[in-house]
């Protein structure tokens, strides 16, 4: 039995991809469409650096049905056993469910009959109401139940089974905003990477070996979000960018972030450059960023627009793979975020590089759980989307 259950984010294929990147194929098992199994113990788990799962869990037990009366007796029986070795004081109680045909009134009728099974051993018992069937990260940090006397038990349907696991992390969703928001400088029109995709841009660059001393190049750093979740991981941010203004930009945020969470961090290195002739130290051996995305879309462009576009972006990242592969190491492992643009729902315009990326020196990395159409970051709304391409140089 797996050790761990974690709950993907808004694009579970991503949440799944990067699982798979820091951990190996053979760890990770998809569980339903929104979960995944880990055999790694779940205090051995980096929750804080993975930017696609919201929830990390300790698998409790396996229930042999998918049928909500079943499943609740089940818990009745569980909870004690869970809650036995507990400090003394309230504890706190709340239930989630993924995947399975539950209303809300459901979860909270069975969580009434746990506190009332609980409060006869003598224990009190303060219950987390749901308004839908899983608690999100507001309602859970919110309400303690990752803490010492907080118990969020996490039900979800696995094929024919039910696994139930308890909550032990939740992500920081105040860290992110004010990594996001917080930061001295923001500017709309480069894009706005969220901290969460930034990561798992790095944890899809640096894959399994993770060496906490190494570098990551950002050669397309824009205001840094990219440097700053590099640096709060352990790396040494190195980014580069065409605009001077970007460079300004990068030095004030990591500053700030220096400022904001560790003096100590390692301030990293900026410099002014073409990334289609620059000239990068040779000791890079990652690279993850977001590249160029071209002209910002809020209607959908005509095809003759939409040619010149993908065109334009084309060129310029052909030149950009072409100069940077010339100065990588054999091996060494990139993860660009490049543009994709969707011409109907969920249907997308690739750019044509991607189809001769061996040409160019590369070759794509594959994904056992997740399929390269999938590694997509965008809104229904959204015309360009973000495409994440893993590589590793030939």
């Amino acid at each position: 039995m797996s050790n761990s259950l974690l709950i993907l984010g808004r694009q579970p294929a991503l949440g799944l991809a990067e699982l798979e990147s820091l951990y190996g194929t053979d760890a990770v098992q998809p569980a339903s469409s929104e979960a995944a199994l880990l055999d790694v113990e779940s205090g051995e788990v980096d929750f804080t650096r993975l930017g696609g799962s919201v929830k990390l869990c300790k698998v409790l037990d396996t229930f042999d049905t998918t049928r909500w009366p079943d499943i609740q007796k089940s818990l009745e029986r569980l909870a004690p056993r869970v809650t036995a070795d507990m400090p003394e004081g309230k504890i706190l109680l709340g239930i989630s469910a993924y995947g399975l045909d539950i209303r809300p009134q459901q979860l909270v009728a069975a969580g009434l009959t746990i506190k009332k099974a609980l409060r006869t051993n003598g224990r009190s018992v303060r219950l987390v109401p749901n308004q839908e069937p899983a608690l999100n990260s507001a309602q859970v940090l919110h309400n303690k139940l990752t803490a010492e006397n907080g118990c969020e038990l996490v039900i979800v349907r696995n094929g024919g089974k039910t696994i139930c696991a308890r909550t032990v992390a939740e992500q920081d969703i105040e860290s992110y905003t004010l990594r996001d928001r917080g930061r001295p400088k923001r500017d709309a029109r480069v894009g706005m990477l969220p901290p969460k995709l930034a990561q798992i841009i790095i944890n899809l660059a640096v894959g399994s070996d993770r060496p906490d001393s190494q570098i990551i190049l950002d050669p397309f750093c824009g205001t840094g979000v990219v440097l700053q979740e590099a640096m709060l991981m352990g790396y040494t941010p190195y980014g580069t960018d065409l605009e001077p203004r970007m460079i300004e930009y990068s030095h004030a945020n990591l500053n700030w972030l220096r400022e904001h969470f560790n003096f100590g961090l390692a301030p990293g290195r900026l410099e002014q450059g073409d990334a289609t002739t620059y000239q990068w130290d040779n000791i890079v051996q990652f690279v993850a960023g977001e590249t160029y995305l071209g002209r910002p879309f809020t209607s959908q462009p005509n095809a003759e627009v939409l040619a010149q576009t993908t065109s334009d972006v084309n060129v310029i990242l052909t030149k950009f793979l072409s100069n940077i592969g010339s100065q990588l190491p054999t091996g060494a492992r990139l993860c660009l975020a490049v543009p994709a643009w969707q011409i109907a729902p969920d249907k997308f315009k690739h750019l044509p590089l991607i189809d001769r990326l061996s040409d160019l020196g590369y070759n794509r990395v594959r994904f056992e759980h997740v399929r390269d159409e999938q590694l997509l970051d965008y809104r229904e709304d959204q015309i360009v989307a973000r495409e994440l391409l893993v590589l590793t140089r030939k």
